[in-house]
């Protein structure tokens, strides 16, 4: 599984854990992920709530005996979720649209790997200006992410590269929790 860093914190109890991760996010940029190697089994909730207070997105973990590997995304704390991008979709409505549309999933390909709509294609954001051209610009596309910031920017892309039919899925992956493929 690719990530930007790892931090190994085996051995170490709370608060250790949260210290040493703290120091790492800040350290990374933004969208960058960070494994985080622990034994400590408090770590299964403490990390996941240090990550919720302060913004950044706990992706998940994988419990490896006992290892356990975390893993977060470092988010823009200071950035707000207001939406400018007017054509958006509910969760619930893109899952109802049959046959299966075109949904091109933004985040990480972290992100994707532990939970994505069946059928959806992982383009993170970041690389996605890089292979607009792969792209049938008369087709329908729904763009998700986690809460809707990444698919609001990534739908203004398209549109400014001609794409006439994007739709933005409000309020994206963080509130689907069913019925979800993963590559984990």
């Amino acid at each position: 599984m690719a990530v930007d860093e790892k931090l190994d914190v085996s051995g170490l109890a709370c608060p250790m854990p949260i210290i040493k991760t703290k120091k790492a996010i800040a350290a990374m940029k933004i969208g960058e992920t960070l494994e985080i190697i622990a034994t400590d089994a408090g770590s299964k909730a403490d990390l996941p709530a240090w990550a919720q207070s302060t913004g950044h997105h706990y992706v998940g973990l994988i419990e490896e005996g006992a290892v356990l590997k975390h893993y977060m995304r470092k988010c823009d704390v200071t950035m707000t979720n207001e939406m400018h991008f007017k054509s958006t979709i509910t969760n619930e409505e893109l899952l109802k649209i049959s046959p299966k549309p075109n949904i091109i999933d933004v985040r990480e390909s972290i992100e994707y790997d532990f939970g994505h709509i069946k059928g959806a294609v992982s383009m993170p954001l970041g690389e996605l200006a890089l292979k607009l051209a792969s792209f049938d610009q008369e087709q329908t596309y729904y763009l998700i992410c986690r809460s809707g910031t990444r698919s609001d920017l990534a739908c203004k892309l398209m549109v400014d590269h001609g794409f006439k039919h994007i739709v933005n899925v409000l309020p994206g992956m963080q509130s689907i929790t069913t019925d979800l493929e993963k590559n984990i």
